[in-house]
């Protein structure tokens, strides 16, 4: 895992995570732990199937074969338990690009959309921005792990005749796992309301040790066929910025419809050099990421050792999957902004303000530990250094 402990210098890169401080209104040494990349390098396979995919030279249009669609599916049948309806399979060039088109495909303004909050915050944008209605039906949190609430979620569904609901699956920010069970009541009070599962599962390749992640459409033929299955390799493999999605749609007549509201976006093929690494990825990734998974499990389980020691006021919800960490600042008893200017002007740290994930997530903040240790330590450090102090209230 020696591989991980290398510290890459990523600035000058125009890397979103580290050369826009300034931009967004962040000093400019701060050490960034918020959006979702990883520091780490693509697994090699990946690195050098780009390297000669580019001596080639010409980059014209692009389109994938057969072989594409079975290195996918074999990928979540080997993982996950999931054989994807690969003659289905429908590339975007990332999943929220998707969850827009579906809203725009599969309800029309000022209808309904459910989700869960906190949440991911782009699906709010996603729903607001194309004009429909958010409605929400907040996770319940109790003994430091959230839950979903069954009867809010159904009677939500009632009230406002919702059409859609965006599940995120594995949770991002609270990092849950949803369970078999859990997922099967969820898709039966769908089904029976006549709602759509917009299913995000981007990150259900981070799956710790004692869980194991659901493909929402591989319960059963009728969830499969009310569902679209967001999923890519840009989280598995750090592969963002070439903008690759792979997207199941099992029902033909929702499938063509999908397509149609693609071809109404104007985007066209993929991504030529995503095409490729996404296939290489996948096709000889398996290893990598297993030790990747080794190597965030000690920097979680390192934190949580930090906390116990350092700040014990902090509470870290149970992490499931994901490598985002999510943090309860509660007891410091700060209003939440005044905690958010300590953290950036005192700390010179960038974590994601839990606010922005719903009013739910007011005095937490989400953290992202893909990174070499010695980094998160450094990080872990300056957290300390702005907090110790409030820690004798």
């Amino acid at each position: 895992m020696k591989i991980f402990d290398e510290i890459i210098d990523r600035r000058n890169t125009s890397s979103i995570k580290y050369d826009f401080m300034a931009e967004h209104g962040f000093p400019e040494d701060s050490m960034p732990f918020w959006v979702a990349d990883m520091d780490f390098r693509t697994p090699q396979p990946v690195i050098d199937e780009l390297v000669n995919r580019s001596r080639h030279g010409i980059f014209g249009y692009t389109d994938f074969k057969n072989d594409y669609r079975e290195s996918v599916a074999n990928w979540f049948r080997a993982r996950h338990n999931w054989n994807p309806p690969k003659d289905f399979l429908t590339i975007t060039p990332g999943v929220v690009f998707a969850i827009c088109t579906a809203i725009r495909a599969f309800t029309n303004e000022n209808d309904s959309i459910l989700i869960c909050p906190p949440v991911y915050h782009p699906f709010f944008f996603a729903i607001q921005n194309n004009h429909r209605n958010l409605v929400q039906s907040p996770l319940i949190l109790k003994n430091d792990r959230y839950e979903m609430n069954f009867e809010d979620f159904e009677q939500k569904i009632r009230d406002n005749s919702v059409k859609m609901f965006i599940l995120c699956s594995p949770h991002n920010p609270v990092g849950r796992v949803w369970t078999r069970e859990e997922l099967e009541k969820i898709g039966e009070i769908c089904l029976r309301h006549g709602v759509l599962i917009i299913a995000d599962e981007i990150h259900c390749d981070f799956i710790y040790k004692n869980f194991k992640h659901t493909a929402f459409a591989s319960i059963s033929d009728e969830f499969e066929k009310n569902s679209i299955v967001c999923t890519s390799p840009s989280k598995t493999f750090n592969l963002a910025g070439l903008q690759i999605a792979n997207i199941f749609i099992a029902d033909q007549k929702l499938h063509e419809k999908f397509v149609a509201e693609l071809q109404r976006t104007g985007y066209g093929d993929p991504n030529t050099l995503g095409l490729f690494a996404a296939k290489s990825a996948y096709d000889f990734g398996s290893t990598w990421l297993d030790e990747l998974l080794d190597y965030l499990s000690e920097n979680i389980q390192r934190t949580r050792d930090f906390w116990k020691s350092e700040l014990p006021s902090i509470k870290m919800t149970d992490i499931e999957g994901t490598y985002l960490l999510w943090l309860d600042f509660s007891k410091y008893n700060l209003p939440s902004e005044e905690l958010d200017r300590i953290l950036i002007h005192e700390g010179k740290l960038r974590f994601n303000s839990g606010k922005i994930f719903g009013i739910e997530g007011k005095n937490f903040q989400r953290v992202n530990i893909a990174c070499p240790w010695k980094t998160l330590e450094i990080g872990l450090n300056r957290l300390s250094s702005c907090l110790k102090k409030f820690e004798t209230r």
